[in-house]
């Protein structure tokens, strides 16, 4: 790309000054008004008319019989002229208002969609396949908005209001939903959903993705069932719970594991779960029952391994007593940039957190704990790939030494804006291959042959 295509680019702009500007954002259908009227008053006649304690009791198949026998009950009394694709999709938002969460009921639905963004009630965005779209979704107002994020916190015990503007949820699927409202959200409430995919994506779906290759998913799967301590780093959105998952997957159905989240993303697939949930403060402050606070009471319950969903805080110090304390295989993420970063992080969030140790003595005990780090990242096509896998070797003075085993190399951008490159190995035969022979889990020579 040349200086001149680059400016054209960046200013979201075709033709240098002086030329005739083409608009670049994508053409949004102009919204009716009077059909959102309509759904309003509809929606407004059904909370009076209808007796919500019989909804919560008769069964949805019924319930969304009674609400399209309702809406066309309405339509008939207003004299409403509609064709039968207008009567369908009017009968559908309202069973959205009233048994979902309205407008975005079809977005959830949308299984090529990622992210959800709502900035106000009338502008939300949603991510297909690593990029940003408009859509034509709006809320009725910024009340409409505002229920709707009451229903997706108060499921889960959860409040949103001025004295408690920023709310962290979940949906039943176990999608991750973010909320903030006036007056920090100066704009107008924004709610953000990451969702997950109904069936949690296993290896081989990996795989055949490009995330990484048959070897690294063989060595991955050789540590995580010979139980070495393992750390997952990546930046927002680069895949960490998604990765956590797959490594999951791996521990044996026989083994009991305890999780711990701030908000309950991870679906793990063994029999023996215990999933554990943090919460926040009432409105007097009080009440909070943090991740170490959780830790603290994990550790007494006999588990065999800790997965923990991101760690953020002074839980990493407990996390990293337990690994060198008999809950070998234990897991968690972080957000790092990098493996090298993440170290960094885990010795920041110590000091962060008022714990006064030593960096010396701080160092020697996440050599002991810690095995490996899997360095995973989002790339600018929007691709999620494992980019390396780092083994933790010991100390070199004061500082931790690594080696990385595979690495994925980046050649260069193709004409779509797809990331070219290959995963590649160092040839590097990682130290804790004996601790994996000698556990019956021996590795083969060939996946650390580079030219392969």
């Amino acid at each position: 790309m040349s200086l001149r295509d680059l400016l054209n680019t960046s200013s979201g702009k075709t033709g240098l000054p002086g030329g005739e500007p083409e608009a670049t954002l994508p053409k949004v259908r102009k919204v009716d008004a009077e059909a959102i009227r309509l759904k309003s008053e509809i929606h407004l006649d059904l909370l009076k008319k209808f007796d919500l304690s019989v909804m919560e009791r008769i069964s949805a198949e019924e319930l969304r019989q009674r609400l399209a026998e309702f809406v066309d009950e309405s339509l008939n009394e207003r004299r409403v002229n509609m064709n039968a694709n207008q009567r369908k999709a009017l009968v559908a938002s309202i069973q959205n208002e009233v048994m979902g969460l309205g407008p975005l009921e079809p977005l959830l639905a949308d299984n090529t969609i990622s992210d959800i963004l709502v900035n106000g009630h009338d502008t939300v965005y949603v991510e297909r396949r690593g990029k940003l779209e408009v859509t034509n979704v709006r809320f009725t107002d910024e009340e409409h908005l505002l229920r709707i994020i009451e229903k997706i916190v108060s499921r889960i015990g959860r409040r949103v209001d001025e004295s408690s503007p920023m709310v962290d949820a979940r949906l039943p699927d176990g999608s991750r939903v973010n909320a903030i409202i006036p007056p920090l959200a100066l704009d107008g409430s924004a709610l953000s959903i990451r969702k997950f995919s109904a069936v949690p994506l296993a290896v081989d779906d990996l795989i055949n993705l490009g995330a990484m290759t048959q070897e690294m998913a063989y060595l991955l799967a050789a540590m995580v069932r010979s139980g070495l301590n393992i750390l997952i780093s990546g930046g927002t959105g680069s895949g960490k719970t998604t990765m956590l998952n797959m490594l999951s997957s791996f521990i044996p159905d026989d083994e009991r594991i305890v999780t711990i989240e701030d908000a309950a993303e991870l679906r793990l697939q063994q029999p023996h779960v215990v999933r554990l949930e943090t919460r926040p403060p009432n409105i007097e402050g009080l009440g909070e029952i943090s991740q170490r606070d959780l830790f603290r009471n994990t550790l007494r319950m006999r588990p065999d391994r800790i997965v923990v969903g991101e760690i953020r805080g002074a839980e990493v110090l407990d996390l990293l007593q337990a690994m060198n304390t008999g809950h070998e295989g234990s897991m968690g993420t972080i957000h790092a940039n990098t493996a090298r970063d993440a170290l960094t992080r885990l010795e920041n969030m110590v000091g962060i957190a008022g714990l006064n140790i030593p960096v010396m003595p701080l160092r020697q005990q996440i050599v002991s704990a810690l095995s490996a780090i899997v360095q995973v990242s989002r790339l600018t096509d929007g691709k999620r790939k494992l980019v390396g896998i780092l083994e933790i070797t010991g100390m070199e003075g004061e500082m931790i030494s690594t080696q990385e085993i595979f690495k994925f190399i980046q050649t260069g951008v193709a004409p779509d804006g797809a990331v070219q490159g290959h995963f590649k190995a160092t040839g590097i035969r990682p130290k804790f291959a004996d601790t994996l022979a000698a556990k019956g889990l021996p590795l083969p020579e060939y996946l650390f042959d580079p030219h392969r």
